[in-house]
């Protein structure tokens, strides 16, 4: 038996907001992975640096993707779970290479901004939907890849 869902958001105001957050999921996954890959690969004399923090990153990442899955679930569609419909999804760039470290740094910058501009473009279908809970899913997302890019910034300085 398939009960309706009933949680103060109309059918077509939940089917949007979680295209969103699917968006969002594969961006996070092809980020994670990318980033997963720099954390194995990076050599130079920031190794060390770098081997670390790309850990770092893409442990939260790693925990970030269950967050964004279950609130998918939550409304009641299901979260893409296939190589396939993540990479048809995301707006993140795959390397196509083993990039230098310095480029690793710059490709990891260009990655969170993209996560964030998918975040930001998303607040006004959760807001329209009062949604507040994928809103503070949103909120702590944005926070996380606006200091991670400013970190990874700083690298470069």
């Amino acid at each position: 038996m398939k009960m309706k869902i009933d949680i103060g958001i109309s059918d077509k105001d939940r089917k949007e907001v979680a295209g969103g957050l699917s968006k969002l999921l594969a961006d996070t996954y092809t980020l994670y992975l990318k980033t997963h890959s720099f954390h194995w690969n990076v050599e130079g004399p920031m190794f060390q640096t770098l081997h670390v923090m790309f850990m770092e990153q893409y442990t939260e990442m790693w925990n970030a993707l269950d967050v964004i899955a279950e609130r998918i679930r939550a409304l009641g569609t299901y979260a893409p779970g296939t190589y396939a419909e993540l990479s048809a999804l995301s707006s993140v760039k795959e390397s196509k290479t083993v990039p230098k470290a310095s480029k690793m740094i710059e490709e990891a910058v260009q990655g969170h901004e993209q996560v964030i501009k998918t975040i930001r473009g998303m607040f006004e279908s959760a807001e329209k939907a009062k949604d507040q809970t994928t809103m503070d899913v949103l909120t702590q997302r944005l926070d996380i890849h606006e200091k991670t890019a400013w970190m990874l910034r700083s690298l470069l300085k």
